[in-house]
Parts: C-alpha cells; structure tokens; sequence
C-alpha cells in the first residue's frame, strides 16, 4: 500500500530528529519546536515513529542522502573550488557514513540490508570522487613541477603566498628558493590551506575504509616530488651495476653530487616529508602517516642508499680512498638523521640498511689499505730508476699517506672497528704512539722500506745503492716530519730513520772513492816510476767514477751538498799531499804539468758538478 503523504511527512521528520539530536535533551527540543510549527507532528506519534526503527525511515534517509550528494557526483565542475560546496559535500559523507554505521547492526533484515546496500554502492561513488579531488587539489598545490633546488647552493626552502592559499591560484603554487646558512629547515611543500582540506579529505576516505586510496594518492605524487628534487641535485637514477660500470673520473664527480643530495635529503626533503605526512593525517591511527611516509621516501632512500652500496662492493683501488671516505664520513654523519627521521617499524629495513652500508663503507676503507700494501709488495725489484734517484713507488706512497692523515679521526674510527691496536705492535717504543692508525702507517713503512731495500741491491755499485736507499729514505723522513704523519709515527721512529740515513751516507763514503784514494796512498820514499804510475791510474780511476757518478742523482738539495763536501774534504786532502810529494822529485819540479791531468781546482770542480743527473765533460789539462 503506498504511503499516505503524511506518513512520508511524519517519516522525514523523525530521520531529521534522528540525524540532529545527537543528545536526548536535543532530540526533544527538535521534537518540541515540531511539534509548535504543526499540530500533525504531535510528540507521541513522533516519538513512537523514532522508537520503532523502522527500515522506511533508512531508506528515505538513503535517498535524501543519494540526491545530496548525487549533486556533486554529477558536476563537472570540481567540487573544492567552492568552499560551500566542499563543506557541504563533506557534511553529506559524514551523514552517509555516520548512517550505514548507526544500521550496520540491524543488517540482518533483508529490508536494512537492501537499504545498506545501497547506501555502501552510494559511499564507494562518492570516495571514488573524493579520491579524484582528492588528487586534483594535491596535484594543484604541488610544488614538485615547478620546484628548484640549486646543487650550488648549500641548502634551499621552498615558500609559498600563504595570504593567497585558500584557492591555491597559479602564482601561489610557483615556490620561491632561497638561500639558507644550515640545515636546520622545513619545506612547506603545500600551501597550508590545502594541508588543511586534504586533511578533512583523508579523515572521511580512512572513515569509509579508503584508506589504501588515500595512501596511495598522496604517495605517488610526493614521490614523484622527492625523485625530481634529487634530479634537480644532479643525481642520476642508476642501478648499483650501473654504478659500477662508471669511469672512476665519472664516479667522483657522482660521489660529490650524492655527497650534496644527501645531505639535502636527510636534512632537509625526508624532514619535510615527514612533517607533511604528519599534518595531512593527523588525528589517524598513526600507522596511516607512517605508511605513506615509508611510500613517499623509500625509493629516494634506496636511490641514496643504492649508490653508497655500489662503490662499497666495489674495486678496492687505492686512489678510490679518498672518496670513499668522503661517502663513509657522510653516511656517519647523517646516521642520526636516519635514526630520526625513519624511526618508525615502517622504515626500520631503511633504517637497518643505512647501517650496514655504513660499516660496510670501513671495510671497503680497511680493504683499500690491504690493496696500497699488496701494491706495495707486487712492485717489481727490477724496476729500480737509473742514477739511484727517488723511486716512483716512495713518491706515491709518501704523498698518499699524508693525504690519507688529513682524514686521521675517520681513518681511527674505521681502523678501531676491526682492529684494536695492535698486533704489529711488539717492536716500537713505549714512547711512540699505539694507535690502530699509527700501526697501520709503521706496518704500510715496514713494507715500503722492505721493497726499496730490495730494489737496491739490483745496482752492481754499492755507492750508488747506498745513494739510492740514502734518495728514498731520505725523502720518507722529509714527508713524515713535514705532516701529520710524524705525530702518529712519532719522534722515536723519525729518528731511527735519520740513523738509517746516516748509515747509508757513511757505506756510500766507504765505497765511492776508495780506489782512489788507494791510489794516492804513498808508502816510502818517493819514487819516480812510481809515482808517474800512480798518477795514471789516478787520472783513469777519478775519470771512471767521475763519468759513473756524474749520472747518480741526488735529489735532495742539502744532501747532495753534504756528499760533495765530503768527496771534496777528503779527496782533495789526499791529492794535495800528493801532488806535494811528487812536485819534489828533481824529474818533475821544472814541468810538473807533464805529468798533472788535473789541478786541485779541477778535482774540485768536477766534484761540485756530482749527482745531477747529467752527461759528464771532462775537461781538464790537456
């Protein structure tokens, strides 16, 4: 039988005494105030219309509701651009919402369950739009097409007009960077009228059971943010074989990017995110914010953490020790911030993985050392450098371990973790220092001077080993005492290595003129024949060690000095009483020159011209 139009009247009133009296006191003073305006809203016939719940009065509710918000559904006009219409569109989801939850009980009865029925297909229509608006506003308000980060520039913010944010118009959405002396800042990534509506969005789409929609919505868009910003930064998207692929000399320039990306990153975008996610969805259960938050940064995080991990596997060449340290001494310092800004279980494998990358970084640092002392001992014996001069193998050794110090606290650190001082310890001075990076440093010395010793004895002259071993230390002493390397090595080691110095001066004194000198010897009275002998073989010998020596090098300036007046002091000495002794012959003391090639001057002079590397001239008495 149809319903009389009273009845249908009597039925909307009762929804509405229903859908406002959220107290029995306001229920019946709504009752009250109907009951004055018309005499068919009579109490007792209202009152007994609410008691009943009856599946009708659902129904009409559901219907009222349908044509509420089937208004919205069917205009092509977006509904949050007119705050009226937004606020009202959101009054009706509630309305909806609030009914299927207050019948949801009684969906036993076919007729509720019919009713809710349609009231479930009314909510998913109505979601699927809010979802869309939901994606055009943040879509709108997004700075992720229009924001510039500057790799120059140490840090950025981005700002917006908050005077103009309740309709988020073109200029509003264009930020504006600025400059900014730390780190200590937030992005307002959205304006926060937007924030504030996306917020009344993600309660009633989490409210309908939406919430996988909303989560997924607000991702992808932030995410896309978050991957431009480290474009924007310069650091290109690569998978760890990618990165291992790279030229070295591409790779650095890569590592000084992410260096600055990450930084950024840590500091500045993943805060902000954080902060975003926060405010949008605010009063939810938390899990909701943490899940979109772990959606908006895990890839820029993997993106990060990748590349990190790909120079760690990889080659362990020397000369990649200095940035890697870089990558090692920036994940450490940032480690706070992964700690901060993923704590929660969301983000615990990003949290985890920056870990372990981190100390993966020292072992690949620890692994560069064992590669400098493998290089060190595969340097070929053979490959000794004519003249006696500085060895390339000291040179590189040297000017990498007083690069290397510049980083001495990273160096202890990473050096402590694995390797407490120290097992190679047993033989230095109580004095000199222990730690694990000085014992490293005396082991990676022990090795060179071990190859420079072999090296010498590939040289038939013992002179000029004694000139190469004096070249090669010499210089080692000069680099540890002229840097950090002589705070950790220590004054007992600086000067064990003077002593070693002088030792090899003396053998080179021993052995380089000592045939000479032989020859210049005079034992007895003077003898014509002799001494005419003598002076030949004087005349030959200096002539050989002349032209030997004239291609030695020595490249220290006050060492080579040193040599010279030694050679000087003692050989001229020798040849001066000679030269005396045989002057005095009556045979010789008319026309000494007949027999004297070389003068006491020119001794000396030739002497003065040693160990420069150069072609000899000889000169002298004709």
């Amino acid at each position: 039988m149809a319903e009389s139009g009273e009845d249908k009247l009597i039925a909307v009133a009762r929804h509405l005494a229903k859908t406002l009296g959220r107290t029995d006191t306001m229920t019946d003073e709504f009752l009250q105030i109907l009951t004055s305006f018309d005499g068919r809203f009579s109490r007792d016939k209202l009152s007994d219309k609410i008691s009943d719940d009856d599946p009708r009065s659902l129904d009409l509710s559901i219907k009222s509701l349908d044509r509420r918000i089937s208004t919205f559904l069917s205009s092509d006009r977006p509904i949050w651009s007119d705050s009226a219409d937004s606020t009202a569109f959101l009054d009706a989801v509630d309305d909806l919402i609030r009914t299927i939850r207050d019948w949801d009980p009684m969906a036993g009865e076919k007729a509720v369950a019919v009713c809710l029925a349609h009231a479930e297909d009314l909510l998913q229509r109505a979601m699927l739009r809010l979802e869309d608006e939901f994606r055009t506003l943040i879509e709108q308000s997004s700075c992720a097409d229009s924001a510039s980060i500057d790799p120059r520039r140490r840090n950025l913010s981005f700002d917006s007009d908050d005077e103009e944010d309740d309709r988020y118009g073109e200029e509003d959405r264009i930020p504006v960077a600025h400059p900014v002396s730390d780190y200590d800042i937030v992005i307002d990534a959205l304006p926060s009228g937007a924030i504030s509506d996306l917020h009344e969005m993600a309660k009633r789409m989490v409210a309908a059971g939406f919430g996988k929609e909303c989560s997924h919505v607000y991702s992808s868009y932030r995410r896309d943010f978050l991957e431009e910003s480290l474009s924007r930064l310069g650091l290109q998207k690569r998978s760890i074989e990618e990165v291992q692929k790279m030229a070295w000399s591409d790779l650095e320039d890569d590592i000084e990017r992410w260096t600055a990306s990450a930084n950024v990153s840590l500091r500045i975008l993943f805060p902000s995110e954080r902060r975003l996610c926060d405010r949008i969805f605010a009063g939810l259960p938390p899990s909701v914010s943490d899940h979109c938050f772990m959606e908006v940064c895990r890839g820029a995080a993997i993106q990060l953490l990748n590349f990190a991990d790909a120079v760690a596997i990889g080659t362990r060449a020397p000369e990649r020790l200095f940035r890697v340290l870089d990558l090692y001494e920036t994940m450490r310092d940032l480690m706070p911030e992964f700690e901060s800004v993923f704590s929660d279980p969301y983000c615990s494998v990003l949290r985890t993985e920056a870990g372990t990358i981190w100390k993966r970084l020292g072992e690949t640092i620890r692994g560069i050392f064992m590669e400098l002392e493998n290089l060190i001992r595969r340097d070929p014996a053979k490959a000794a450098v004519p003249g006696g001069g500085l060895h390339p193998i000291t040179r590189y050794v040297m000017n990498y371990l007083r690069a290397a110090v510049g980083s001495t606290q990273t160096l202890e650190q990473v050096l402590e973790e694995s390797n407490p001082a120290s097992t190679r310890n047993d033989s230095r001075s109580a004095s000199m220092p222990s730690t694990s990076l000085s014992v490293q440093l005396d082991w990676i010395m022990e090795l060179l001077e071990s190859n420079l010793e072999a090296k010498a004895k590939m040289y038939r002259d013992p002179a000029l080993s004694a000139v190469f071993l004096m070249n090669n230390n010499r210089y080692i002493v000069q680099k540890v005492r002229d840097s950090e390397l002589g705070q950790l090595l220590g004054d007992d080691w600086i000067r064990k290595h003077l002593a070693k110095v002088r030792q090899h001066h003396t053998n080179y004194q021993r052995g380089a003129w000592a045939k000479v000198l032989a020859v210049l010897k005079l034992d007895g009275p003077p003898n014509l024949k002799v001494l005419r002998e003598k002076v030949k073989l004087f005349n030959l010998y200096f002539e050989e060690i002349y032209r030997v020596q004239s291609t030695w090098v020595v490249a220290d300036e006050q060492l080579r000095t040193e040599l010279r007046i030694y050679a000087v002091d003692t050989l001229l000495s020798a040849y001066r009483n000679f030269l005396g002794r045989f002057q005095t012959l009556p045979e010789t003391a008319k026309n000494p020159e007949r027999y004297i090639r070389y003068s006491l001057e020119d001794v000396e002079s030739k002497i003065n011209g040693l160990f420069q590397g150069t072609s000899p001239s000889m000169g002298g008495r004709k």
